[in-house]
């Protein structure tokens, strides 16, 4: 739950007063939402388009911060693959991670960042990897590392267009 406490200061331009969010698991109906929540990050380049039959499909690899209106301001997928030959454990990427812009800067991407962390530990996942076309600024400050995209794992490293000339970041535990 991410909760804001008003303050005596006045508020941030794009963070509410006050608000209670919840990070919850996406549901198939949540998929309109979602394309639609990821619509603006797929016009400026930051994400691939994804149609939304493929958020319904995968609903279970999301995770959502639905406001108290039942609106979607956030949203994020997190996929398990198999251990490569020999390497270990299972490994997860994120991906398709956004915020709705009135909710950047208040938190909001760093809730829905633990809330993907807690679940790859549950797993357990022995690492998690993902690309920005970013900066990453947000992966960097909780653990997330650079590394070669052949690391990670094979579909997703092979699905990667290099024409955005993304950063491919892991974080293992």
């Amino acid at each position: 739950m991410n909760t804001v406490t008003p303050s005596t200061a006045p508020p941030l331009p794009r963070a509410p007063l006050t608000t209670t969010s919840v990070v919850r698991p996406a549901r198939p109906e949540d998929a309109a939402a979602l394309a639609a929540l990821s619509r603006p990050f797929v016009h400026s380049g930051a994400l691939r388009p994804r149609p939304v039959s493929l958020y319904a499909a995968r609903a279970a690899d999301f995770l959502v911060l639905e406001a108290p209106d039942g609106t979607l301001d956030g949203g994020v997928g997190l996929r398990a693959y198999p251990a490569a030959q020999g390497k270990g454990g299972p490994v997860g990427v994120v991906y398709n991670f956004c915020v709705a812009e009135h909710r950047q800067g208040s938190g909001a991407g760093a809730g829905l960042l633990l809330a993907v962390l807690a679940t790859a530990r549950a797993r357990p996942l022995s690492a998690l990897f993902t690309a920005t076309t970013g900066g990453g600024g947000l992966f960097l400050r909780y653990g997330f590392t650079p590394t070669a995209a052949r690391l990670a794992p094979r579909p997703w490293a092979e699905s990667l267009d290099p024409r955005r000339n993304a950063r491919v970041l892991v974080r293992n535990w």
